[in-house]
């Protein structure tokens, strides 16, 4: 045992031996023969590593790191004249999948003789089958909360207090062409949302197309049913098929209703009410001029 002036007293280990080619040699000291000028060595290097990689690290944290050749959004840029990093499109390009040619298809509207939008009574696709089927399923989605299954603006949410939605069956809206629904259920219309987001161009055909078989449907007549085929009452196949009470009779305005704006008359009311006059009148005020001379007589 030997005393340190440092650390006071220590063990001295004893020095391995290692045996090669079966002779004893002196080698590989423990960590506990570590010398101090080999230690003294082993700091300065790593002291100098050190110093090394901050002088590095620190040498890179220049403004040319930040000040790249590229562009960042919603800000400027010097690399262009203008100073402004987002670059105008290229007249005339289009996105990949946005070409639209049939431009009908995907509006709704042509452009009038007059230069003002157009709409037609027409579909850009034949009608099938399957079409309507489409718009059936797609309008009892999406458009029977508010218009109803039959279309006359009772959906469920106006009984929980929602503004009454259009009935498809007054003298407006049967006066108006296909392509009007394509066009609002695109951009909206009043309260009613856009609904481009939900239904593909396709289904708002489709669904404009049943709209026009609902709206046939509840004014058909028993001359519009081809020969041989039985017309029967649909309160009596309630009754056989013991539906609710009320079923097949005609829907009236709930109580809990309301209407979030004054009412127009020329729009009509709810509750299947007709929409205007079968024959408005026409009203012309007089001049100035004529009611002197009528005044006269």
């Amino acid at each position: 045992m030997k005393r340190d002036q440092v650390s006071g007293f220590r063990f001295q280990a004893p020095v391995p031996q290692v045996s090669i080619s079966g002779s004893p040699a002196t080698g590989l000291r423990g960590w506990g023969g570590l010398r101090p000028g080999n230690a003294q060595t082993f700091m300065s290097g790593t002291c100098l590593l050190i110093s090394l990689a901050a002088f590095l690290l620190l040498a890179g944290c220049r403004q040319d790191m930040q000040n790249q050749p590229k562009l960042i959004p919603q800000r400027g840029s010097e690399i262009f004249a203008d100073h402004r990093g987002a670059r105008p499109q290229v007249l005339n390009t289009v996105a990949r999948g946005q070409l639209h040619e049939d431009s009908y298809f995907y509006s709704g509207v042509i452009q009038g003789a007059n230069g003002y939008k157009e709409e037609q009574n027409q579909l850009p696709f034949p009608v099938t089958m399957e079409v309507l089927k489409r718009g059936q399923e797609q309008f009892n989605i999406y458009c029977t909360p508010c218009h109803s299954r039959v279309g006359n603006g009772l959906g469920e949410i106006v009984e929980r207090g929602y503004k009454p939605a259009a009935n498809l069956h007054d003298q407006v809206r049967l006066s108006q062409p296909l392509s009007h629904y394509f066009y609002v259920m695109t951009h909206g219309y009043g309260a009613m949302p856009d609904y481009r987001a939900q239904l593909t161009p396709e289904d708002r055909w489709a669904v404009a197309a049943y709209i026009r078989a609902l709206q046939l449907s509840q004014a058909a007549t028993p001359a519009d049913v081809p020969a041989g085929v039985q017309v029967r009452n649909l309160k009596d196949i309630a009754i056989e098929q013991n539906l609710p009470p009320g079923f097949a009779t005609p829907w009236s305005l709930p109580s809990t209703a309301i209407q979030a704006y004054p009412r127009i008359t020329k729009e009509g009311t709810p509750a299947m009410a007709p929409a205007n006059p079968a024959d408005p009148a026409i009203n012309i005020p007089q001049t100035k001029t004529a009611a002197p001379a009528a005044a006269a007589k």
